[in-house]
């Protein structure tokens, strides 16, 4: 569905949604060299390719301008929901590759599934082609299921590999892939690459690219604006995209052409990424609130002296009451002072 604003900024369609749309593509120099070692990584012989990264710095953008142009002569299987068992692992490996053959496999165990994957990547490999593997999420992989994907690399022919793999994941991948009984994949790792978030000027130029794609050509964002936004982002794509279309949202509410820095901080409070403006501070405690603060403080003195007024005397010390002995003399309580 298309953005309120969409139509009132003239822009052909929505610059700033949530999907992995591989149509906005932005290149940074770190995403450039994370694609380039994904297609150096599937052009190599078997073995594992890593591709890691912190949530929302376009691990799956990338995933999916691979997709979108595959290398020659490679068919791609996707398997985006990790958390399974070995055999439902296999199973959905199956699916991606050989579709028609899995109604006949409910039954199956696993060593026939295998056979029938090893089967099948044979008869694509005598048509000139090999098959990448890409498991997207794959810090959730239980241990076992690793292991088995790692037992996928083992089929091959007498020169070559039939299958190349891709794990693409958050930074708990790294720490998975670092356990011991998983040494024997993370030695068949040929490729490692990390995304990092973006620097301020590429954040910049990530809005711009954004908004050009989608049909706009004159600036629409302050540089106070976007300096603000990559700060609430820490440098995120996603958040960077989440912020520009609250602020894109705020500015059509407001019948304004620009987004200006107070929209910009805004839009991250109401996001939930910003700690509260100063301008709201400064009017929650204006004038007429801090006349009415010293009011109260005034009457609890008032209430105070009242109970225990300042001219109450105590005895001091020395003083004795006859018939009493110095041992039965209160001490001076301390007066409060006001």
């Amino acid at each position: 569905m298309t953005a309120l604003y969409t139509p009132y900024f003239g822009l052909r369609e929505d610059p700033f949604g949530m999907a992995p749309d591989p149509h906005f593509l932005f290149l940074s120099p770190l995403h450039q060299e994370g694609l380039a070692h994904l297609l150096y990584g599937v052009t190599q012989p078997g073995g594992f390719i890593e591709l890691s990264g912190p949530v929302g710095t376009g691990k799956t953008t990338l995933v999916r301008s691979l997709l979108e142009q595959p290398p020659a002569d490679f068919e791609i299987a996707l398997i985006i929901n990790p958390k399974q068992t070995p055999k439902a692992f296999i199973r959905n490996l199956l699916q991606e590759i050989k579709p028609q053959a899995l109604p006949a496999t409910n039954r199956a165990d696993l060593p026939t599934l295998i056979n029938l994957i090893n089967d099948r990547l044979l008869e694509i490999y005598r048509q000139g082609r090999r098959v990448i593997l890409i498991v997207d999420e794959a810090q959730a992989l239980p241990i076992e299921t690793l292991e088995q994907i790692r037992l996928l690399t083992n089929l091959e022919t007498r020169t070559t590999k039939l299958m190349q793999i891709i794990l693409v994941g958050q930074p708990e991948l790294d720490i998975l892939l670092e356990r011991p009984e998983l040494s024997p994949l993370r030695n068949r790792i040929t490729a490692r690459f990390r995304l990092g978030p973006l620097r301020c000027a590429e954040t910049q130029a990530y809005i711009h690219h954004r908004l050009k794609i989608a049909g706009l050509v004159t600036p629409l964002f302050t540089p106070a604006a976007m300096r603000s936004i990559h700060r609430s982002s820490h440098g995120l794509p996603r958040t960077i995209n989440i912020l520009c279309d609250r602020a894109l949202l705020g500015a059509y509410v407001k019948r304004r052409r620009l987004v200006t820095l107070s929209l910009a901080k805004q839009a991250a409070h109401e996001v939930g990424g910003a700690s509260i403006p100063v301008s709201w501070l400064r009017r929650t405690f204006n004038r007429a609130n801090f006349f009415m603060l010293l009011g109260i403080l005034c009457g609890c003195v008032i209430c105070l002296h009242l109970v225990n007024p300042a001219g109450r005397m105590h005895p001091s010390v020395g003083y004795a009451h006859p018939g009493l002995s110095q041992s039965h003399v209160s001490p001076t309580p301390v007066q409060a002072e006001f």
